[in-house]
C-alpha cells in the first residue's frame, strides 16, 4: 500500500524532535484567477488551503535528520496534485538559494502530478527555475538527496527527483516521467513504480517508511563528512604471506574461489556504509559496487569490482560515482577485481566503449584523490579503466595483464600447452608490477 503522507506528516517523520522551522516564503501579486485568468483557479486554491491548511504545494524550511542540518523541501499533494506553479517556483528557488547561502544539504521530499495546467506554460518554465538552482547547489558541492514518495511524475520528477545526486524512493510509490491520466492504455502500470524504477538503475534505493529517518541521516552525515585522504585496506583474509613464483601461480592464486573478495574488503574496512545503484541511464551491475562509507570517523567514496566481467552500467555507475565524490570533495578507493569488461553482444548493443571511456574521463579528472587496490584479477582495459595513475597497489594475491593469459595464447596462435610460458612473458605478478612501475607497492 503507497504511502500518502502530508508535507507536514513527512517532514515529522523524516526531521528530528522539534526542529523543523518554516522558511519565509517570497510574495508575489497574481491577477484575479492566476496569470491565465483560468476562470475558477482562485476557488481551487482556495478549497485545497481549506482541506490541506496549506497556502502551496510546497513547505520548505530547515531541520536537523539525526543529527545533521538540511533544507528540506516537502511537497503537498493534496494541494493541487503537488503541482508547479509561479509561487511554488519563488518556495523552490528561495530555499535552493538559502541552502547555499548556509552551507547546507538539500532534501526534496517529492509528491507531484507536474506542472500546474492553469497557469500554463508559465507553470512548465518552472522546470527550468529548478533546474537552474539544482545547478547551482551541484556547482556549491552541497549534496541533493531526493525522497520519492507516491507519485513522483512529471516534471517534479525530471527534476526535483531524477535530478538529485542520490535518489531515495518510498516502497510502491509511482515514479516516472507519464502520470498515470496521460499513458497509453496499453502501458504496463509496474513500469511506474519505485521498484522498477531501481532496477532499471533510477533510484539508488528503496527504503521503508519507519527507516526514512534513519537512512536519510545516514547518508547526510557521510555526505556532508568527507576524508582528508585514502589508507588503504588491509586484507580480510588470511591470505599466502609469499609472492608467486610464476605467472600463471599468480593467475592461479588470484582466481582462487577462498580468496578474499570485494564484498569481505569493504566490510572490513567500513564501520558503516550506503551503496549508490544504477547508471541513471537504465542499468545496473551487481558485479559493481558503488558508495560512500565510514572510515574513522571520516567519509571514503568507493567503486569495486567483484571478480565479474563488468557491464557497461557498472562502468557508467563508477564513473557518477567518482564525479559526484569529486563535487563534494570526498576521496575515492577503487577496488580493482575483473577478468575484464563484459564482451557480449549485449555489452556493446549498451556502450561498452562509451562506458568504460567515461570511467577513464572520471578518473583522469577526478577532484579529489583516488586510490586504488588490486585485489584479485586484473584484466586488461576493462580493470585499468578503475585504476588511478600513480596511485596503484596490489596484493600478494593478484595479477595484473594487458590481456589473460589464455587469450594472449589464443591471439598468438600458440597452443593450449604454452598457456604457462605465455603468463611468465606476460610479467603480470605483483613483483613484475612493481619493477616495471606500473604499482606503488604489494600490500
Amino acid at each position: 500500500m503507497t504511502d500518502r503522507r502530508s508535507a507536514r506528516e513527512i517532514l515529522t517523520l523524516v526531521t528530528d524532535d522539534s526542529t523543523f522551522t518554516e522558511l519565509p516564503y517570497p510574495a508575489r501579486d497574481s491577477k484575479p484567477d492566476g496569470p491565465l485568468t483560468w476562470q475558477g483557479y482562485d476557488a481551487s486554491r482556495a478549497r485545497a488551503a481549506e482541506r490541506t491548511g496549506e497556502t502551496e504545494s510546497v513547505v520548505c524550511g530547515t531541520a536537523t535528520v539525526t543529527g545533521t542540518q538540511a533544507v528540506l523541501i516537502a511537497f503537498e499533494f493534496g494541494f493541487l496534485g503537488g503541482s508547479l506553479g509561479e509561487r511554488t517556483g519563488d518556495r523552490l528557488e528561495a530555499a535552493y538559494a538559502y541552502a547555499r547561502e548556509h552551507r547546507l544539504p538539500v532534501v526534496p521530499l517529492v509528491a507531484t502530478g507536474g506542472s500546474r495546467m492553469q497557469e500554463g506554460m508559465l507553470a512548465l518554465t518552472q522546470l527550468q527555475r529548478v533546474a537552474h538552482q539544482s545547478a547551482l547547489t551541484r556547482e556549491a558541492g552541497l549534496p541533493q538527496i531526493a525522497v520519492l514518495r507516491d507519485p513522483t511524475t512529471g516534471g517534479g520528477w525530471a527534476t526535483l527527483g531524477a535530478g538529485a545526486d542520490v535518489i531515495l524512493a518510498l516502497p510502491d510509490a509511482q515514479v516516472g516521467f507519464a502520470g498515470s491520466r496521460v499513458r497509453p492504455p496499453d502501458a504496463d502500470p509496474t513500469a511506474y513504480t519505485a521498484e522498477a524504477q531501481l532496477a532499471a538503475g533510477a533510484v539508488d534505493t528503496v527504503v521503508q517508511p519507519e527507516e526514512l529517518r534513519e537512512t536519510l541521516g545516514r547518508w547526510l552525515g557521510l555526505l556532508t563528512s568527507p576524508a582528508r585522504e585514502v589508507s588503504l585496506p588491509a586484507s580480510p583474509g588470511a591470505g599466502p604471506d609469499h609472492l608467486p613464483a610464476t605467472g600463471w601461480a599468480a593467475v592461479h592464486r588470484a582466481r582462487a574461489p577462498e580468496r578474499p573478495r570485494a564484498q569481505a574488503y569493504l566490510d572490513a574496512y567500513f564501520t558503516h556504509r550506503v551503496a549508490v545503484s544504477g547508471d541513471r541511464a537504465g542499468g545496473t551491475d551487481p558485479g559493481m559496487l558503488c558508495g560512500f562509507g565510514a572510515h574513522d570517523g571520516r567519509t571514503v567514496g568507493y567503486a569495486a569490482q567483484t571478480g565479474t566481467a563488468t557491464r557497461p552500467a557498472g562502468y557508467r555507475t563508477a564513473a557518477r560515482l567518482i564525479r559526484l565524490a569529486g563535487r563534494l570533495g570526498i576521496p575515492v578507493l577503487t577496488l580493482v577485481d575483473t577478468p575484464g569488461a563484459a564482451n557480449d553482444a549485449e555489452a556493446e548493443r549498451q556502450g561498452a566503449g562509451a562506458a568504460i571511456a567515461d570511467v577513464f574521463a572520471a578518473v583522469a579528472a577526478a577532484r579529489t584523490p583516488v586510490t586504488t587496490l588490486v585485489i584479485g584479477e586484473g584484466g586488461s582495459g576493462g580493470a585499468l579503466a578503475l585504476a588511478a595513475p600513480g596511485n596503484t597497489w596490489a596484493t600478494r594475491d593478484s595479477y595484473f595483464s594487458v590481456i589473460a593469459p589464455e587469450s594472449a595464447a589464443a591471439i598468438l596462435k600458440r597452443p593450449p600447452e604454452e598457456v604457462e610460458a605465455t603468463a611468465d612473458q606476460l610479467r603480470l605478478r605483483p613483483q613484475d608490477l612493481l619493477e616495471l612501475g606500473v604499482i606503488r607497492g604489494i600490500v
